[in-house]
């Protein structure tokens, strides 16, 4: 049965069909050959979406589109270029700088990379900025989106992994700062170097302004992470109160959104929800098929064995994550991978929230490293240039991230000192 479903599953990576569709094949296909009742499907793949946390997804999703639409983000743009747009470089620095917040509340780095590249990939050209240098700064910035909690990522992670999504999320602050803070540097220095962004600081609003502005905005990470760790909701129930924030500033205070807007956001939102609830649903199929048939459990004692200390298991983890990452879905990658490798990281010892901010971080970098980068594609298509032009600006940036990775692999206390603090016994 096992050779079955990963023939099938790389033949069709081979021929480009879409991960999911691909995934559900070689998991039909796998019950065929295993002679078990085809009800199994049916049965894990509903299991596989029957899960309360998973209700977090279309909601955040919900959320991020609302905020695009309503004039919230456009209004963090302007209070991230307030703080940092003054300096040579700024514009770059405010595009990591509002990724970063937009990202305390949306969960999606793609929903990131349309709400925040809409408005600063344009203005980043009109400054004389190259556009390919544009969209692949946008396109590693938004990367953060999935990183700042809340993460639609760290949710699936700590329901595959069964971790607490409350530690997840506290955990996610330290390499998010980590992360943005590293590249809001190298663009600096870029920026220095290159002899770009003199004039970044022409027509940026006052802080007093920007803050007055984005204040109903600013305000939603606040209610939102600070009702998760107040114990006031949970982050499933967060989710929704993102909506109903997001949707009573854009229609009532800022006056954006009008009715007919309504249908357009939640079509987008549900097309979307649609594509991640059908990647679950084929994943969850797939995790089920080889944890029956020992897979984990035969992977688990050959890495125990061909890795014998921490330190070497989690660079074999980068390194296979990296590759796996540019060709899977973060989505379904968490999905397929957590239950068989959190448990050998707790094996050797490793807390599974800090091996989860690994996965999550990991995993990320695949939006922005091709073929298949979904962040890429999303930050293209809103510069108007193909994928291969980005490659060369590509590079550095991938290359920060990668240096950040390392640093969060292997000094835990990054992403663990926030939450031992905030969740100590």
């Amino acid at each position: 049965m096992t050779i079955v479903m990963l023939t099938t599953m790389v033949l069709c990576f081979a021929l480009t069909v879409s991960v999911a569709v691909s995934i559900g094949l070689a998991s039909i296909l796998g019950i065929q050959a295993s002679n078990a009742h085809m009800l199994i499907s049916v049965k894990e793949m509903f299991n596989a979406m029957n899960k309360f946390p998973l209700a977090a997804i279309p909601f955040f999703i919900l959320a991020g589109n609302i905020m695009e639409t309503g004039g919230i983000s456009r209004r963090l743009v302007e209070f991230a270029k307030s703080i940092v747009g003054g300096v040579q470089g700024g514009l770059p620095m405010a595009c990591v700088l509002t990724c970063m917040i937009f990202g305390a509340v949306s969960g999606s780095s793609v929903a990131t990379t349309f709400a925040i590249g809409t408005v600063l990939i344009p203005a980043l050209i009109k400054h004389g900025y190259p556009v390919t240098y544009a969209a692949a700064l946008q396109a590693t910035s938004a990367e953060l989106g999935v990183i700042i909690p809340p993460s639609i990522p760290m949710i699936l992670y700590g329901v595959s992994a069964e971790v607490s999504i409350g530690e997840l999320f506290i955990s996610g602050f330290g390499p998010g700062i980590l992360i943005g803070g590293a590249l809001m540097l190298f663009v600096f220095i870029k920026c220095r170097v290159m002899g770009w962004g003199k004039n970044d600081g022409d027509s940026r609003l006052s802080f007093g302004k920007a803050s007055l502005q984005a204040g109903w905005a600013l305000l939603m990470p606040v209610i939102i992470l600070g009702g998760i760790y107040g114990g006031v909701f949970t982050p499933t129930e967060a989710s929704a109160v993102a909506v109903f924030y997001a949707l009573a500033v854009g229609m009532l205070i800022y006056r954006e959104i009008k009715i007919k807007d309504l249908f357009i956001i939640l079509r987008k939102s549900v097309m979307s929800s649609a594509v991640i609830m059908f990647i679950i649903a084929n994943a969850g199929l797939f995790a089920f098929l080889i944890t029956r048939a020992g897979v984990p459990d035969a992977i688990g004692h050959w890495l125990q064995e061909v890795l014998r200390s921490p330190a070497y298991f989690l660079l074999g983890v980068n390194a296979a994550l990296f590759l796996i990452g540019m060709f899977i879905e973060t989505s379904a990658a968490i999905i397929v991978l957590a239950p068989i490798l959190a448990p050998v990281a707790m094996h050797f010892g490793i807390d599974p929230v800090h091996f989860g901010l690994v996965m999550v971080v990991n995993l990320a970098l695949g939006m922005i490293t091709p073929p298949f980068g979904v962040n890429l594609f999303a930050a293209c298509t809103v510069a108007r240039i193909s994928l291969d032009r980005i490659i060369k600006d590509l590079v550095p940036f991938v290359l920060v991230v990668l240096a950040c990775l390392m640093v969060i692999t292997y000094v835990p206390a990054i992403s663990l000192t926030l939450r031992d603090l905030v969740y100590a016994k």
